[in-house]
């Protein structure tokens, strides 16, 4: 029994991610933190769909965790495919942020993506063909203020999954990276984006959608997955001048920024 491994896998677009792969006859380990209501949806997963799903629950900020986790899937189970999927953002003046806001960021969206790839990789070489899917954001192609880190960190996810690509595309291990604009994936997420107005909205997408798109893009070998409402964003984007992207999003996200005040 092979089975995909989703982290962030509690809300948003990773429990989507589940559901959509436990539909189409795939066994999932998920993993978030504690106490996000993990086994009602393993429980709910394998009612609806007649299909295995186990959970981890742990902070993927803390490398030892993500170590202890890894080698006991690597030791119980044959894993084929692996979402990355947990990462965290925010709105806040850099002077206001304190340094584990700022390390959060850094050690979920970029070291947890790097070390459960790394863990997990010896076991995806095993199997006759694996996929990984890193998810980054359209966020990574514009810097952004009272965002600094969250862009930056998402830049970091696209090109460490190329060139992770380059590395295994003669291999029996397909790695993608997804790039989705904004989904109202919690409470907290959609009062963002509905403050930021128009440019908040551009591409906005259900998370089930995204993960029903995303998983057909992977499965058809598509490495640098853009979806449909944001591909002429994306190209947009590559038309207009940096300082004029910069300026444009910060206005959005200085909107949001006031609203909170």
């Amino acid at each position: 029994m092979n089975f995909a491994v989703i982290s962030g896998a509690a809300a948003g677009l990773g429990k989507s991610f589940s559901y959509e792969l436990a539909k189409i006859g795939y066994s999932t380990i998920l993993i978030d933190l504690p106490n996000t209501g993990l086994k009602n949806i393993c429980l709910e997963i394998e009612n609806k769909f007649d299909s295995k799903s186990l959970y981890y629950e742990t902070d993927l900020t803390k490398i030892e965790n993500i170590v202890e986790i890894t080698n006991d899937i690597n030791k119980r189970y044959n894993v084929s495919i692996l979402i990355n999927n947990a990462g965290i953002g925010g709105t806040k003046r850099f002077n206001d942020a304190d340094i584990t806001y700022l390390n959060t960021i850094i050690q979920l969206n970029v070291m947890a993506t790097t070390i459960m790839t790394k863990q997990l990789f010896r076991n995806l070489k095993k199997q006759e063909n694996s996929y990984v899917l890193n998810v980054s954001s359209m966020a990574a192609f514009s810097p952004v203020a009272f965002k600094t880190v969250y862009p930056a960190s998402k830049v970091f996810v696209n090109y460490f999954s190329l060139g992770l690509y380059e590395e295994c595309k003669n291999s029996n291990i397909f790695i993608s990276v997804l790039n989705p604009g904004p989904m109202k994936t919690n409470p907290e997420v959609t009062e963002r984006i509905n403050k930021q107005g128009f440019l908040g909205k551009v591409g906005l997408l259900s998370p089930d959608k995204v993960a029903k798109i995303s998983i057909r893009q992977l499965f058809k070998r598509n490495t640098f997955i853009m979806l449909n409402g944001n591909k002429f964003g994306w190209l947009m984007l590559k038309a207009v001048p940096i300082w004029l992207r910069l300026s444009l999003f910060s206005k959005a996200v200085r909107r949001e920024l006031k609203h909170k005040q």
